[in-house]
């Protein structure tokens, strides 16, 4: 039975590992290199000076590649329950096999059961061996991404780590899943792309936010948290003011909220939306003094008369915990959807 399943599944494995083979010699040629520019640009900055400028310029120059591998590693498991969950079982239906094969010695628990073994073991291990292969490559650019892109925002976490592991092992059951519920290849490669997809959105937006207590603080307003400082119209007026997703000093960090108080601790505005503030962008210390204005005096004059960001967030020190409830609640899953075909196979499928 094994070597049957191997000899129906060697052309996809061949090519898989093909395609991770590429990617590794790719990771492998340029990371060094990757890492190298990030030490010397780290070496030739301060804190306080040209760091932001750095970082800045050095994820500009890998955005793409940055953003190529890590749609890679978020493809591979929908790819992987689509081209081998779906088609598993729903082939061998299709062509009538699978009874061929019950009226010999095989009972049909351990058809299942090598078939979902060998196949489902290797696409964790190429989901792992890719998932970790880009967390390495990658680290120098996550250290230096904008907001949207950090190490902790939903986009990047699925790609990293052990994440991608468990997203595999679910996407290839809920295939065969589908496959033994539809019996047809194409109606079960569907199902698996809408559940699937479905999945993968809920989890960031209701599960992954309540995994730990999140933090919440208040915290001084700078270009870290503030979106920025203008006025509106022309010719002068109030000063405005939004947030940004960014807590100071939590580098990386997820950010679930970030709202400005006013001196009352009274919420004024949300992530995302502007408030009036009473400054003058003609005079005072939020007015351009000749050339491009420094927003120093004018950041420091809102902390003193009392604004501040309320942010909720999660740290940066969480991903790894994060990373192993996350996969763990995917194996869940995945047993789960592994004892249901059993029993289909067993009570239902004929």
């Amino acid at each position: 039975m094994i070597w049957l399943t191997w000899r129906q599944f060697r052309g996809s494995a061949v090519m898989m590992a093909a395609v991770l083979v590429a990617l590794a010699a790719a990771l492998a040629l340029t990371g060094p290199n990757l890492a190298s520019g990030y030490a010397a640009g780290i070496a030739g900055c301060t804190p306080d000076d040209t760091c932001d400028q750095f970082f800045d310029r050095f994820f500009d120059g890998y955005q793409l590649p940055f953003v190529a591998v890590s749609f890679v590693v978020l493809a591979l498991p929908a790819l992987v329950g689509l081209f081998w969950g779906a088609p598993l079982i729903t082939r061998e239906l299709e062509a009538g096999t699978h009874l061929l094969v019950w009226n010999q010695s095989v009972t049909r628990g351990r058809w299942l059961a090598v078939k979902l073994g060998l196949v489902g073991l290797a696409a964790m291990a190429a989901a792992c061996v890719c998932g970790l292969a880009v967390t390495w490559w990658s680290d120098p650019l996550d250290k230096s991404a904008v907001l949207d892109l950090a190490l902790m925002a939903p986009l990047v976490f699925g790609a990293r780590g052990i994440a991608p592991m468990g997203y595999a092992a679910f996407a290839f059951v809920l295939g065969v899943t589908m496959g033994l519920l539809a019996r047809r290849t194409l109606p079960a490669m569907a199902l698996t792309l809408v559940v699937f997809t479905a999945v993968q959105f809920a989890m960031p937006l209701l599960v992954r936010p309540h995994l730990m207590p999140p933090v919440t603080a208040t915290f001084d307003l700078s270009h870290v948290n503030g979106g920025g400082i203008h006025m509106q119209g022309q010719g002068g007026g109030p000063v405005y003011i939004s947030m940004r997703p960014g807590v100071p000093g939590r580098a990386g960090a997820w950010v679930l909220s970030s709202d400005l108080l006013d001196s009352s601790g009274r919420t004024i505005a949300g992530m995302g939306e502007e408030a009036p503030l009473p400054l003058s962008a003609t005079s005072g210390p939020c007015a351009p003094a000749g050339g491009p204005p420094s927003l120093d005096p004018c950041w420091g004059e809102i902390n003193r008369l009392g604004y501040r960001q309320q942010a909720t967030y999660h740290p940066l020190e969480r991903f790894w915990p994060f990373q192993w409830i996350e996969t763990g609640i995917y194996t869940l899953l995945t047993l789960g959807l592994t004892w249901f075909s059993f029993w289909w196979i067993r009570r239902r499928l004929s």
